[in-house]
């Protein structure tokens, strides 16, 4: 069946889709974006996404005239219209349609778009059934990351990085050497003791909605956490290393920069994670 497309109000097929040409989005990236998993046909994790949305909208101080509530029938109508049951759902909201010009305008009204698409769910089971490789690159992405903004040129520039090193992620590095996080994703690791690894949330990373939940449950399974930077070292010496997003939900890294992770397959804390994952979002 054709896709269907949400803007501004109105359900279209996704091939007419279309905004102004000269809405902020387009001219300036001056837009913020969420990315929600599907599984099961629901929308998972929706409290921590909405709340990092409204968050980033208030830090670009984009009025966004939608109510939590009216925003979630209308995602969830849009899944439904897409038939989606697996896959991925993306909301972008811009600061609207002005005559070009760097300062925000007098005048303008957001603009709202989201698409869905279907992911075959056993292909993604089977990635982190084997785990996945990651390299490792200079972070040179903007100093507010924490806003997740759609401006992602360094982003994309990193992940064209990995693929051509036949790898899955990049996990960027600061100017003393430390992991940040992966170009969709957060990094972690499992070190000796199984204590888990991640970085704290500052304005260098974004605060995963998946990364929040990880946390809650490694509480759950009696999982010591500790949010400190690490090195590319680290990672490699560690018992397990994975990342953590929507679309990946807990995916085990099995490699780094070509050195293998402990016996080069997925280990069970990053397993028993990501099956806690999904119980956890389901129910959300």
């Amino acid at each position: 069946m054709p896709r269907i497309a949400y803007v501004d109000g109105a359900f279209t097929p996704h091939r007419d889709a279309c905004v102004g040409i000269e809405d902020r989005g387009l001219q300036f990236a001056d837009s913020v974006y969420e990315v929600w998993g599907v599984r099961n046909g629901r929308l998972m994790d929706s409290p921590g996404h909405l709340d990092r949305l409204f968050r980033s909208l208030g830090e670009l101080r984009i009025a966004f005239p939608v109510t939590r509530e009216a925003l979630m029938i209308a995602l969830e109508e849009l899944r439904r219209r897409n038939r989606i049951r697996n896959g991925l759902l993306y909301l972008q909201v811009t600061r609207g349609v002005a005559p070009r010009d760097h300062g925000f305008p007098a005048q303008a009204t957001p603009t709202m778009i989201a698409t869905a698409k279907h992911i075959p769910q056993h292909k993604a089971d089977a990635r982190a059934k084997a785990g996945v490789s990651v390299v490792t690159a200079p972070d040179i992405r903007w100093g507010r990351c924490d806003i997740k903004t759609t401006g992602l040129t360094a982003n994309i520039l990193a992940k064209q990085h990995a693929r051509e090193q036949g790898a899955f992620e990049v996990w960027m590095l600061d100017a003393d050497g430390y992991v940040t996080e992966g170009s969709s994703s957060n990094a972690w690791i499992v070190a000796s003791g199984d204590v888990l690894v991640t970085r704290p949330v500052t304005d260098n990373i974004l605060a995963g909605v998946t990364r929040a939940a990880i946390l809650r449950i490694a509480g759950e399974l009696g999982l010591t956490v500790e949010e400190r930077a690490f090195t590319p070292q680290e990672a490699m010496d560690a018992k397990e290393a994975f990342m953590t997003s929507a679309s990946s939900f807990v995916m085990p890294v099995i490699s780094i920069d070509g050195a293998q992770i402990g016996d080069g397959r997925p280990g069970e804390t990053s397993v028993a994670l990501r099956q806690g994952y999904e119980k956890l979002a389901l129910n959300a």
